[in-house]
Protein backbone atom coordinates (compact mmCIF):
# COMPACT_ATOMS: atom_id res chain seq x y z
CA UNK A 1 0.00 0.00 0.00
CA UNK A 2 2.79 2.42 0.90
CA UNK A 3 4.69 1.59 -2.29
CA UNK A 4 1.63 2.25 -4.42
CA UNK A 5 1.04 5.57 -2.68
CA UNK A 6 4.65 6.63 -3.31
CA UNK A 7 4.37 5.68 -6.98
CA UNK A 8 1.10 7.58 -7.35
CA UNK A 9 2.53 10.67 -5.67
CA UNK A 10 5.63 10.48 -7.83
CA UNK A 11 3.52 10.19 -10.96
CA UNK A 12 1.39 13.13 -9.83
CA UNK A 13 4.50 15.22 -9.17
CA UNK A 14 5.91 14.46 -12.63
CA UNK A 15 2.54 15.27 -14.20
CA UNK A 16 2.29 18.63 -12.43
CA UNK A 17 5.87 19.59 -13.30
CA UNK A 18 5.30 18.65 -16.94
CA UNK A 19 1.91 20.29 -17.37
CA UNK A 20 2.41 23.48 -15.34
CA UNK A 21 4.47 25.35 -18.01
CA UNK A 22 1.76 24.62 -20.57
CA UNK A 23 -0.93 25.74 -18.15
CA UNK A 24 0.96 28.96 -17.44
CA UNK A 25 1.39 29.62 -21.15
CA UNK A 26 -2.33 29.23 -21.87
CA UNK A 27 -3.24 31.19 -18.74
CA UNK A 28 -0.99 34.08 -19.75
CA UNK A 29 -2.54 34.09 -23.22
CA UNK A 30 -5.96 34.82 -21.68
CA UNK A 31 -4.81 37.25 -18.99
CA UNK A 32 -5.32 41.02 -19.33
CA UNK A 33 -2.08 42.91 -19.89
CA UNK A 34 -2.20 44.55 -16.46
CA UNK A 35 -2.22 41.17 -14.70
CA UNK A 36 0.63 39.83 -16.84
CA UNK A 37 2.79 42.77 -15.80
CA UNK A 38 1.75 42.71 -12.15
CA UNK A 39 4.44 42.06 -9.56
CA UNK A 40 2.36 39.38 -7.83
CA UNK A 41 1.46 36.51 -10.17
CA UNK A 42 -2.07 35.12 -10.17
CA UNK A 43 -2.92 31.51 -10.94
CA UNK A 44 -6.31 32.45 -12.36
CA UNK A 45 -7.16 35.77 -14.07
CA UNK A 46 -9.87 38.05 -12.76
CA UNK A 47 -11.13 38.33 -16.33
CA UNK A 48 -10.50 36.48 -19.57
CA UNK A 49 -9.55 38.26 -22.79
CA UNK A 50 -8.88 37.17 -26.37
CA UNK A 51 -7.12 40.42 -27.22
CA UNK A 52 -3.73 38.71 -27.31
CA UNK A 53 -4.99 36.10 -29.77
CA UNK A 54 -6.29 38.85 -32.03
CA UNK A 55 -2.89 40.54 -31.89
CA UNK A 56 -1.15 37.30 -32.81
CA UNK A 57 -3.44 36.47 -35.72
CA UNK A 58 -3.22 40.01 -37.10
CA UNK A 59 0.58 40.00 -36.91
CA UNK A 60 2.34 40.39 -40.22
CA UNK A 61 3.02 37.09 -41.94
CA UNK A 62 1.10 34.91 -39.48
CA UNK A 63 -0.66 32.80 -42.11
CA UNK A 64 2.42 32.68 -44.36
CA UNK A 65 4.56 31.33 -41.55
CA UNK A 66 1.85 28.86 -40.62
CA UNK A 67 1.80 27.62 -44.22
CA UNK A 68 5.60 27.40 -44.29
CA UNK A 69 5.70 25.29 -41.12
CA UNK A 70 3.03 22.91 -42.40
CA UNK A 71 4.77 22.59 -45.77
CA UNK A 72 8.21 21.95 -44.31
CA UNK A 73 7.08 19.58 -41.54
CA UNK A 74 4.69 17.63 -43.78
CA UNK A 75 7.19 17.27 -46.63
CA UNK A 76 9.98 16.16 -44.28
CA UNK A 77 7.77 13.54 -42.63
CA UNK A 78 6.51 12.16 -45.95
CA UNK A 79 10.01 11.95 -47.41
CA UNK A 80 11.34 10.35 -44.23
CA UNK A 81 8.60 7.72 -44.20
CA UNK A 82 9.20 6.68 -47.81
CA UNK A 83 12.98 6.37 -47.46
CA UNK A 84 12.86 4.83 -43.97
CA UNK A 85 10.28 2.23 -45.02
CA UNK A 86 12.50 1.02 -47.84
CA UNK A 87 15.62 1.06 -45.65
CA UNK A 88 13.87 -0.70 -42.77
CA UNK A 89 12.59 -3.42 -45.09
CA UNK A 90 16.07 -3.97 -46.51
CA UNK A 91 17.54 -4.25 -43.01
CA UNK A 92 14.81 -6.43 -41.53
CA UNK A 93 14.10 -8.78 -44.42
CA UNK A 94 17.17 -8.92 -46.67
CA UNK A 95 20.70 -10.15 -46.08
CA UNK A 96 23.42 -8.13 -47.79
CA UNK A 97 27.04 -7.19 -47.25
CA UNK A 98 27.44 -4.14 -45.01
CA UNK A 99 24.07 -4.58 -43.33
CA UNK A 100 25.46 -4.52 -39.79
CA UNK A 101 27.63 -1.51 -40.57
CA UNK A 102 24.60 0.31 -41.97
CA UNK A 103 22.58 -0.38 -38.82
CA UNK A 104 25.48 0.84 -36.68
CA UNK A 105 25.73 4.08 -38.67
CA UNK A 106 21.99 4.65 -38.27
CA UNK A 107 22.33 4.36 -34.49
CA UNK A 108 25.34 6.68 -34.52
CA UNK A 109 23.36 9.24 -36.54
CA UNK A 110 20.45 8.97 -34.11
CA UNK A 111 22.72 9.60 -31.10
CA UNK A 112 24.51 12.57 -32.66
CA UNK A 113 23.35 15.89 -31.12
CA UNK A 114 21.54 18.04 -33.67
CA UNK A 115 23.39 21.12 -32.47
CA UNK A 116 26.67 19.58 -33.60
CA UNK A 117 25.40 19.70 -37.19
CA UNK A 118 24.48 23.39 -37.24
CA UNK A 119 27.75 24.72 -38.66
CA UNK A 120 28.31 21.85 -41.17
CA UNK A 121 24.75 22.21 -42.48
CA UNK A 122 25.16 25.97 -42.77
CA UNK A 123 28.35 25.50 -44.82
CA UNK A 124 26.66 22.91 -47.06
CA UNK A 125 23.64 25.15 -47.59
CA UNK A 126 25.86 28.12 -48.39
CA UNK A 127 28.11 26.23 -50.82
CA UNK A 128 25.19 24.62 -52.67
CA UNK A 129 23.26 27.87 -53.01
CA UNK A 130 20.38 26.56 -50.89
CA UNK A 131 20.79 28.98 -48.01
CA UNK A 132 17.58 30.81 -47.10
CA UNK A 133 15.34 28.23 -48.81
CA UNK A 134 12.55 26.07 -47.46
CA UNK A 135 13.86 23.16 -49.53
CA UNK A 136 17.09 23.08 -47.50
CA UNK A 137 15.17 23.26 -44.25
CA UNK A 138 13.00 20.34 -45.39
CA UNK A 139 16.09 18.27 -46.15
CA UNK A 140 17.55 19.08 -42.73
CA UNK A 141 14.37 17.96 -40.95
CA UNK A 142 14.30 14.85 -43.13
CA UNK A 143 17.86 14.07 -42.05
CA UNK A 144 17.02 14.62 -38.37
CA UNK A 145 13.95 12.36 -38.32
CA UNK A 146 15.24 9.62 -40.64
CA UNK A 147 17.36 7.56 -38.16
CA UNK A 148 14.58 7.27 -35.58
CA UNK A 149 12.09 6.35 -38.29
CA UNK A 150 14.35 3.62 -39.68
CA UNK A 151 15.00 2.08 -36.26
CA UNK A 152 11.32 2.11 -35.26
CA UNK A 153 10.01 0.69 -38.54
CA UNK A 154 12.75 -1.96 -38.56
CA UNK A 155 11.55 -3.22 -35.18
CA UNK A 156 7.98 -3.32 -36.46
CA UNK A 157 8.99 -5.23 -39.58
CA UNK A 158 11.03 -7.69 -37.52
CA UNK A 159 7.93 -8.39 -35.41
CA UNK A 160 5.83 -9.27 -38.49
CA UNK A 161 6.23 -13.01 -39.26
CA UNK A 162 7.98 -13.53 -42.58
CA UNK A 163 5.66 -16.51 -43.13
CA UNK A 164 2.83 -14.08 -43.91
CA UNK A 165 4.74 -12.72 -46.88
CA UNK A 166 5.74 -16.19 -48.00
CA UNK A 167 2.11 -17.31 -47.87
CA UNK A 168 1.08 -14.33 -49.99
CA UNK A 169 3.80 -15.15 -52.51
CA UNK A 170 2.62 -18.76 -52.67
CA UNK A 171 -0.87 -17.40 -53.48
CA UNK A 172 0.53 -15.54 -56.48
CA UNK A 173 1.79 -12.20 -55.17
CA UNK A 174 5.26 -11.01 -55.95
CA UNK A 175 7.37 -9.49 -53.16
CA UNK A 176 6.20 -5.85 -53.64
CA UNK A 177 2.56 -6.93 -53.77
CA UNK A 178 2.94 -9.12 -50.67
CA UNK A 179 4.52 -6.23 -48.81
CA UNK A 180 1.81 -3.79 -49.89
CA UNK A 181 -1.14 -6.07 -49.16
CA UNK A 182 0.04 -7.98 -46.09
CA UNK A 183 2.86 -6.18 -44.28
CA UNK A 184 2.04 -2.53 -44.84
CA UNK A 185 -1.39 -2.65 -43.09
CA UNK A 186 0.29 -4.20 -40.04
CA UNK A 187 2.75 -1.30 -39.91
CA UNK A 188 0.03 1.35 -39.51
CA UNK A 189 0.68 1.95 -35.76
CA UNK A 190 4.40 2.30 -36.39
CA UNK A 191 3.86 4.65 -39.32
CA UNK A 192 1.57 6.82 -37.20
CA UNK A 193 3.99 6.91 -34.27
CA UNK A 194 7.00 7.82 -36.40
CA UNK A 195 4.97 10.34 -38.39
CA UNK A 196 3.86 12.12 -35.23
CA UNK A 197 7.39 12.14 -33.84
CA UNK A 198 8.79 13.55 -37.06
CA UNK A 199 6.06 16.14 -37.36
CA UNK A 200 6.54 17.36 -33.78
CA UNK A 201 10.31 17.54 -34.29
CA UNK A 202 10.03 19.55 -37.50
CA UNK A 203 7.14 21.68 -36.23
CA UNK A 204 8.96 22.77 -33.05
CA UNK A 205 12.53 23.10 -34.37
CA UNK A 206 14.04 26.57 -34.05
CA UNK A 207 17.84 26.50 -34.35
CA UNK A 208 18.15 25.29 -37.95
CA UNK A 209 15.22 27.45 -39.09
CA UNK A 210 16.83 30.50 -37.54
CA UNK A 211 20.28 29.72 -38.97
CA UNK A 212 19.43 28.52 -42.48
CA UNK A 213 16.65 31.05 -43.17
CA UNK A 214 17.89 34.39 -41.90
CA UNK A 215 17.27 36.84 -44.73
CA UNK A 216 13.95 36.22 -46.47
CA UNK A 217 11.19 37.10 -44.01
CA UNK A 218 8.56 35.35 -46.15
CA UNK A 219 10.28 31.97 -45.74
CA UNK A 220 10.42 31.91 -41.96
CA UNK A 221 8.61 29.27 -39.93
CA UNK A 222 6.42 29.68 -36.87
CA UNK A 223 9.11 29.06 -34.19
CA UNK A 224 11.21 31.86 -35.71
CA UNK A 225 8.14 34.06 -36.13
CA UNK A 226 7.46 33.89 -32.37
CA UNK A 227 10.50 36.07 -31.77
CA UNK A 228 8.80 38.90 -33.71
CA UNK A 229 6.91 39.92 -30.56
CA UNK A 230 10.17 41.12 -29.01
CA UNK A 231 11.45 44.59 -29.83
CA UNK A 232 13.52 47.40 -28.33
CA UNK A 233 10.64 48.22 -25.98
CA UNK A 234 10.46 44.72 -24.51
CA UNK A 235 8.38 41.60 -25.15
CA UNK A 236 4.64 41.43 -25.61
CA UNK A 237 4.19 38.38 -23.39
CA UNK A 238 0.45 38.16 -23.90
CA UNK A 239 0.75 37.99 -27.69
CA UNK A 240 3.75 35.67 -27.45
CA UNK A 241 1.88 33.21 -25.23
CA UNK A 242 -1.23 33.45 -27.41
CA UNK A 243 0.85 32.72 -30.51
CA UNK A 244 2.55 29.82 -28.69
CA UNK A 245 -0.86 28.42 -27.75
CA UNK A 246 -2.03 28.59 -31.36
CA UNK A 247 1.28 27.06 -32.39
CA UNK A 248 0.66 24.09 -30.06
CA UNK A 249 -2.89 23.33 -31.21
CA UNK A 250 -2.23 21.34 -34.44
CA UNK A 251 0.13 18.85 -32.80
CA UNK A 252 -2.15 18.54 -29.77
CA UNK A 253 -5.18 17.88 -31.96
CA UNK A 254 -3.35 15.25 -34.01
CA UNK A 255 -2.09 13.52 -30.89
CA UNK A 256 -5.52 13.44 -29.24
CA UNK A 257 -7.10 11.94 -32.35
CA UNK A 258 -4.40 9.31 -32.83
CA UNK A 259 -3.49 8.77 -29.18
CA UNK A 260 -4.41 5.09 -28.94
CA UNK A 261 -2.69 4.06 -32.16
CA UNK A 262 0.37 6.19 -31.46
CA UNK A 263 0.80 4.63 -28.01
CA UNK A 264 0.56 1.17 -29.52
CA UNK A 265 3.08 2.21 -32.16
CA UNK A 266 5.63 3.48 -29.67
CA UNK A 267 5.25 0.33 -27.55
CA UNK A 268 5.51 -1.95 -30.53
CA UNK A 269 8.53 -0.09 -31.89
CA UNK A 270 10.35 -0.71 -28.64
CA UNK A 271 10.24 -4.48 -29.17
CA UNK A 272 13.66 -5.82 -30.07
CA UNK A 273 13.74 -7.31 -33.54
Amino acid sequence: MTGRLIRNLSALFVFVVSVFPVYWMVLTAFKPAREIQAETPTFWPSALTVEHFATAVRAQGFWSFWRNSLLVAGSAVLLSLVVALLAAYAVARLRWRGRRGFILMVFVAQMTPWEALLIPMYVIARDTGMLDTLAMLTLVYFMITLPFTIVTLRNFLAAVPVELEEAAQVDGCDRPAAFRRVVLPLLAPGLLATSLFGFITAWNEFAFANLLIIKDQDDRTLPVWLSSFSNTFGTDWGATMAASTLFMLPVLAIFLVLQGKVTAGITGGAVKG
